[in-house]
C-alpha cells in the first residue's frame, strides 16, 4: 500500500552561536564564518532538491526552518536556502512558512531578505524579557535585544511568534508573568509558553547532580503556566494547544500537522520524517526507524496528540478509533478510559466532543499516558 503525501517539511539547521545550559537538542555552537556551515547548507539544498525530483514536496502545506538556530547561519546561506526551496516547490503565499531565529542574530535587513524569499511566519527564542533570568539560562541576546527583535520582525511581518520559558531557577512569578506581559505589549500573535525541563547529560542536569541548582519545581510551573494563561486570554489570546496561544487566525499551522496526524518529510541531520498509511506509521531519523506503529497503535496515538488540542476529539473520532482499537468488542476500553478520564477531571465531554481541561494539560504525562495504553 502507498505512502500518504507529505503535507509538512522540517528542514533542521543544527547550529548556534553558543550552546544554552538547558538544551540537548541536535545542535552545536559553531563560529557563523566555519565552513562546515557552508558544506551543511549545500548538503541540505541538495536534500531539497532531490525530494522535489522524487515527487515528495507536491502536497506542502507549511514549511518550518528550526534548529540551532537559522538566523546565526547568515543572509547568504539563508538566501540559498530559500531560493532552493522556492526552485523546488510552489512556496506561495498560502503555504506556511516559518524561520526560527535569536535575537542576536535577527538584523533589519535580514528580516526584509527573508521576507521577500518566502518566509511569512517568525518564530523569535526570548524564553524571558529579564536580563538575570537569561543570564542563568546561558543565552547569547539580554533584554533589550529581545525587543529589538520582535520589533525588527513587524517590520515585515504580522506573524511573530515569541517562545518564553518558566519554572526557571532564580525566576520569580512576577519576572515571569512581565515577560508574558511584554510579549503581548509588544503586539506578537502567538506566544509559546514552556515549562523548564531538565535533560539527561545538559549542564543543568549536571549542576543540579552537583547541587549547585535546584531542581524545577512542578507546583511552581504549574502556577506559572496558569498565571500565563489568565493573562494571554484576558488580552485576547486563545490556547489552541497545551503551551500555544493564539490571536485568531494565528495558529501555527505547522505545529498543528503534527499534532493531527498529517505525514511530514524532514530533511537535515537529526530531523525527523513521518510516513504512513491506513496501516502504519514509521518515523525515520538519521536512516534509522525509531518508530513503527500499527492501526491499533496509530489510533491510540491519534487520540493523545487530539488531547493535546483545546478542541480535543470528536463522538465520531472516538468512535472510529475505539472500531480499529476493540475490534468488535461490546465493551470498548476507548470509552472506559475517558469515562475514568471525566471522573479524574482530566477531560470533559461537551457538544459531541472531547477535550481536555486545565487540570489534563497541567497533569499531561497522566492524561497522555492512559491514551497511548489502549495500543501498547
Amino acid at each position: 500500500m502507498a505512502y500518504n503525501p507529505y503535507k509538512a517539511l522540517y528542514l533542521h539547521i543544527p547550529f548556534c552561536v553558543r550552546r544554552c545550559g538547558y538544551c540537548d537538542f541536535a545542535t552545536s555552537a559553531v563560529e557563523r564564518d566555519s565552513p562546515i556551515i557552508d558544506e551543511y547548507v549545500e548538503s541540505l539544498v541538495m536534500d531539497i532538491r532531490r525530494a522535489s525530483r522524487e515527487g515528495k514536496l507536491g502536497a506542502i502545506e507549511t514549511v518550518y526552518l528550526g534548529g540551532g538556530t537559522p538566523s546565526h547561519i547568515g543572509m547568504g546561506r539563508l538566501s540559498m536556502l530559500l531560493y532552493a526551496l522556492s526552485m523546488s516547490m510552489h512556496l506561495e503565499p498560502e503555504i506556511e512558512c516559518t524561520m526560527e531565529a535569536n535575537p542576536e542574530s535577527l538584523t533589519a535587513p535580514m528580516v526584509r531578505d527573508i521576507w521577500a524569499l518566502g518566509v511569512n511566519r517568525l518564530s523569535i527564542g526570548v524564553q524571558s524579557f529579564d536580563d538575570e533570568v537569561l543570564r542563568i539560562l546561558g543565552r547569547a541576546h539580554d533584554a533589550e535585544a529581545a525587543r529589538a527583535a520582535v520589533r525588527a520582525a513587524q517590520e515585515r511581518f504580522k506573524n511573530v511568534s515569541v517562545d518564553l520559558m518558566c519554572g526557571i531557577p532564580g525566576q520569580s512569578a512576577e519576572s515571569f508573568a512581565e515577560s508574558v506581559r511584554e510579549a503581548v505589549a509588544l503586539g506578537a500573535n502567538h506566544v509559546s509558553v514552556y515549562p523548564l525541563t531538565i535533560e539527561p547529560h545538559t549542564p543543568f542536569d549536571a549542576a543540579i547532580m552537583r547541587g549547585e541548582m535546584p531542581e524545577p519545581d512542578e507546583d511552581v510551573e504549574a502556577a506559572a503556566m496558569e498565571e500565563a494563561r489568565l493573562i494571554l486570554e484576558d488580552a485576547g489570546f486563545h490556547r489552541y494547544e497545551v503551551a500555544s496561544y493564539a490571536r485568531p487566525g494565528f495558529e501555527s499551522r505547522h505545529n498543528t500537522a503534527y499534532w493531527t496526524g498529517k505525514p511530514y518529510l524532514g530533511l537535515g541531520r537529526s530531523a525527523v520524517t513521518m510516513t504512513q498509511n491506513a496501516e502504519r506509521r514509521m518515523r525515520v531519523q538519521d536512516g534509522q526507524v525509531v518508530d513503527d506503529l500499527d492501526a491499533r497503535q496509530m489510533a491510540a496515538e491519534d487520540l493523545m496528540l487530539g488531547m493535546r488540542m483545546a478542541r480535543g476529539v470528536s463522538d465520531e473520532h472516538l468512535s472510529r478509533a475505539a472500531a480499529i482499537i476493540d475490534g468488535d468488542a461490546a465493551s470498548s476500553s476507548v470509552l472506559v478510559a475517558f469515562d475514568e478520564l471525566s471522573d479524574l477531571g482530566l477531560v470533559e465531554h461537551a457538544d459531541g466532543r472531547w477535550r481536555p481541561t486545565d487540570a489534563g494539560w497541567l497533569c499531561g504525562n497522566e492524561l497522555y499516558g492512559r491514551l497511548l495504553d489502549l495500543a501498547p
